[in-house]
């Protein structure tokens, strides 16, 4: 450990959003706790944002000022360039090439960068003998990024899931609470801020998909494959499915799961359901979860707030102290030449599956359906069938495990039975 007169760590922070000044609020609110922990002083010696007139709730007249993130990256005073733009190309990517070239270290939010360009990233960094941190990139203000890289850096790991996108998990406990139909609580959201200027990001999946894919990376010692996580978002869950699975003894959550596999890397970022008695089933709004599971230490649950100023801005200055103290590794946990190119496996893996349809009221419905079953593969587990209304009535339907691939050829064949209504349902159920 440096000694407590160790030279001061001078940071840049590009970008002073919501999480850059949470950043500069900790620096100058913990100044001496931070130099007893770590040995040396941390200061902010410039900054750098688009628009220096804005208000922001943080005094930065003691800071040099950038215009330009790329010139902060390249200015002497600065040991540590902190990334907190936002973005995969443009000026977040330029910057943080620039430091790398410069010769400084770098501490990242930015999950969209490090999926799109983390291979790269990581080989440039370690060629050069910087390191590049990335711990307020996934999970907000949970160290899973720490925990898969150091604490769990023992174990064979053979599962990494979790709910890693705030805002759906509170459009979907919100729907479930209030009983609001989805295109209401998604309007509520926008209103509260909740969503990214790009809304898909949230609600498709994205921004989630780019989280479980850095987390594959570290788990399983491949290179970083995004466009390999199969994306599935929340616009399809419907109020009716959220009472349904609730009925049966589930709750529907956008999961993102990712296991070697005999067949290669599965990813996916999808609804699912899972018991409502676990932890994830008992999460509720805004809060992430991540479930880490390896051969030595058995399963790992975390959770915790998965944005915001005080929580990401935490996260950001754990790397900043590791940095301080000399902690230094590779960026996905093992050098990054080391990495394996993955295999792409569709997700296939048996389970069992919710199915929800509308059945025509007519004799002899509900055995056509289990026919088309049996016919498909799959073995019914439990059926509920509600009221009717009109002419038709809801069938819900958990099956024993199977495939996916079973599940949609059992789903290609409904419309041949003349008795199903609309296109059915169908969300994988999660063992958790």
């Amino acid at each position: 450990m440096p000694s407590p007169s160790g030279p001061a760590l001078r940071l840049g922070i590009a970008g002073l959003g919501t999480v850059g000044i949470g950043v500069v609020k900790i620096v100058q609110r913990h100044a001496e706790l931070l130099q007893a922990r770590c040995g040396r002083p941390i200061v902010i010696t410039a900054v750098s944002a688009r628009d220096r007139q804005k208000a922001r709730d943080a005094d930065l007249s003691a800071y040099a000022w950038e215009t330009d993130p790329v010139a902060l990256a390249r200015r002497e005073d600065v040991d540590l360039f902190i990334e907190l733009m936002g973005g995969h190309e443009g000026p977040a990517k330029a910057a943080t090439e620039a430091a790398l070239a410069a010769g400084k270290d770098v501490v990242t939010a930015n999950k969209a960068l490090l999926a799109h360009h983390g291979q790269t990233l990581a080989e440039t960094a370690e060629a050069a003998g910087r390191v590049i941190r990335f711990e307020a990139a996934v999970a907000g203000g949970i160290p899973v990024i720490k925990a898969l890289t150091e604490g769990l850096a023992g174990n064979a790991m053979r599962r990494v899931m979790g709910v890693m996108n705030g805002t759906c998990n509170y459009i979907l406990t919100r729907m479930e609470t209030a009983g609001l139909p989805y295109d209401t609580v998604f309007e509520e959201a926008r209103q509260l801020g909740y969503l990214e200027a790009d809304p898909n990001l949230d609600v498709g999946g994205i921004d989630a998909g780019h989280k479980l894919s850095l987390l594959a990376a570290i788990a399983f010692g491949t290179r970083v494959s995004f466009d390999d996580v199969e994306l599935e978002g929340i616009g399809r869950i419907s109020i009716d499915d959220i009472r349904r699975a609730g009925d049966m003894g589930y709750k529907i959550k956008l999961l993102g799961v990712a296991q070697m596999t005999g067949r290669g890397l599965e990813q996916r970022m999808t609804p699912c359901l899972v018991p409502a008695t676990s932890p994830l089933g008992q999460l509720q709004g805004g809060t992430n979860m991540v479930v880490l599971e390896g051969d030595s230490v058995g399963q790992i649950v975390l959770r915790g707030p998965g944005a915001g100023e005080g929580p990401t801005a935490s996260a950001v200055m754990g790397d900043v102290l590791d940095i301080a103290r000399g902690l230094r590794l590779p960026t996905f946990g093992q050098p990054a030449q080391t990495l394996a190119a993955p295999v792409a496996a569709k997700a296939n893996s048996p389970a069992s599956y919710y199915l929800r349809m509308e059945l025509m009221d007519k004799p002899g419905a509900l055995a056509k359906v289990a026919t088309v079953l049996g016919e498909s593969g799959v073995s019914i587990s439990r059926m509920r069938q509600y009221g009717h209304e009109s002419a038709s009535a809801p069938v819900l339907i958990v099956t024993h495990k199977t495939t996916r691939d079973a599940i949609d050829h059992a789903i290609g064949q409904m419309g041949s039975t003349g008795v199903v209504l609309g296109d059915p349902v169908a969300i994988r159920i999660e063992e958790v």
